[in-house]
């Protein structure tokens, strides 16, 4: 029920953000703004002020702004208020009020970002040695569990700290005594939550040629705080170090659709982000926002791919027009964007069933 709760409050904050930016980059423009409601289906309570009507809807998976003439008809091309209406306003102001929630995604992530190295977080040694001065609490915590090794059998897991192994506290230490164990069960103290337990576990030559391993990565972490300005530097290029990686992500998979070669078992749906977010939340605040910033940065470029009924396919529909100097016929773009959203939704299903299948199994 946590982990539902937290995952939840995580999506309706990122969609509030998303479509805010909608809603405002919309009324700096003078276009109406007809409905802002978080999640689809039954409407659990509304309220209108103004021309808008604010609304909570049942299913917590999305959320819209009705914008006058995003979707044309009769009315929002040759009604009464059509000048308020986005099919009416320059084609640079539509593609901004289109782009914004995506801007909006970007922002929320970097602000988070730069929130958590100002409140505090935990981070590697080796990737911000100029504050070497600055870290407290240095310790080793597992940054990697390989599947089915005998590090996850005997129950280790991303993010445990491992107090010892026998004498051993260091990484190098750590390794030589696994090594030299000769496949002889080892005991590793750990620390879970604040809870100390001791694991045994079985090294093997079966992971690392020539040597005996448990599958396992392991960093030197500690507790860094930063002032407000060099929280933003390192919040800026963690931003971008994290926006790179995603988009070349995306980049490769989407890729591997087209040849055929994608593997879905790798992607995560309502289920698996769920399980993330609140196993984030277990570990502390600053883990959760790190992980909800990734969240919002999938979330914004994702809608950026020209893809019928996300923003970036109605930005690539504009452009078309621009090219072509005349605008798309409102019947042909309303139903090639209703077909789009009901692929997505049929693809959510189908991921949101493996991860399903995944926790079960």
């Amino acid at each position: 029920m946590f982990t539902v709760i937290i995952f939840i409050l995580v999506l309706a904050v990122l969609i509030f953000v998303h479509e805010l930016g909608h809603f405002i980059a919309a009324r700096l423009f003078g276009i109406r703004v007809d409905a802002f409601a978080l999640g689809f289906g039954p409407k659990v309570f509304s309220w209108t002020r103004g021309e808008t009507k604010y609304g909570l809807n049942l299913i917590p998976f999305g959320g819209y702004v009705k914008i006058f003439g995003e979707n044309p008809d009769d009315d929002s091309t040759h009604g009464p208020d059509a000048k308020r209406s986005f099919v009416h306003k320059a084609k640079w102001k539509q593609i901004i009020v289109l782009a914004a929630g995506v801007f909006f995604n970007f922002v929320f992530a970097w602000l988070l970002y730069v929130i958590t190295f100002v409140g505090g977080v935990t981070a590697t040694t080796s990737g911000f040695e100029q504050y070497a001065d600055r870290f407290q609490n240095e310790r080793v915590m597992i940054s990697f569990v390989s599947p089915d090794s005998p590090a996850e059998k005997a129950g280790l897991k991303l993010g445990d700290i491992i107090k010892n192994v026998g004498t051993a506290k260091s990484i190098e230490e750590i390794q030589s005594t696994v090594n030299n164990s000769k496949g002889n069960p080892v005991e590793i103290d750990i620390a879970r939550k604040g809870q100390g337990s001791q694991i045994t576990v079985s090294p093997t030559q079966e992971l690392v040629e020539g040597k005996y391993a448990i599958g396992i990565a392991m960093e030197n972490v500690g507790d860094l705080k930063l002032p407000f300005f060099a929280a933003i530097k390192e919040g800026t290029n963690y931003f971008g170090v994290m926006f790179s990686g995603t988009a070349g992500g995306l980049w490769d998979f989407f890729s591997s659709i087209f040849k055929g070669t994608a593997n879905f078992s790798e992607v995560s749906g309502p289920v698996g982000i769920a399980t993330i977010v609140g196993d984030s939340a277990q570990l502390g605040i600053a883990y959760l926002m790190m992980i909800t910033a990734l969240i919002s940065i999938n979330l914004g470029i994702i809608n950026l791919v020209p893809f019928p009924a996300l923003d970036g396919g109605r930005i690539f529909f504009i452009i078309i027009e621009s090219i072509i100097r005349r605008r798309i016929p409102a019947k042909f773009a309303n139903t090639v964007n209703a077909v789009g959203f009901t692929l997505l939704m049929i693809l959510m299903v189908v991921v949101t069933y493996k991860d399903v299948v995944k926790l079960i199994w």
